[in-house]
């Protein structure tokens, strides 16, 4: 019976009925997987590149500076005297340079 489904098939649809399939696989990978990742891959090479003294943001929103570092875990100060511990997995972005200058305020006259 097999055999009789085959032999009633047109020649020429076997290829492109492969095609289609191909084609939306190879899409979802360069399109989707392949840059989550390269997401992922980056996100790693992030947290462990972070050093004392950088101001990040936490995956939660939490701004601070980076004061004492573990390979498991990182405190930050979020206030003057006010120090939180995260695992570095929460570390989410750096924002600025390593050390920040504070803000000065000057008055047009």
């Amino acid at each position: 019976m097999f055999l009789t489904l085959l032999l009633q098939a047109p020649a020429g649809e076997g290829f492109t009925s492969l095609l289609f399939p191909i084609a939306i696989g190879l899409v979802v990978y360069f399109f989707m997987i392949r840059p989550q990742q390269r997401r992922s891959k980056e996100a790693k090479q992030f947290r462990e590149a972070v050093a004392k003294g950088m101001q990040v943001v936490t995956i939660g929103g939490l701004h601070g500076k980076v004061v004492e570092l573990t390979p498991e875990t990182v405190v930050l100060e979020v206030d003057r005297g006010t120090k939180l511990r995260f695992d570095r997995s929460a570390i989410a972005r750096q924002v600025g340079g390593a050390a920040q200058p504070e803000a000065v305020m000057v008055s047009e006259s």
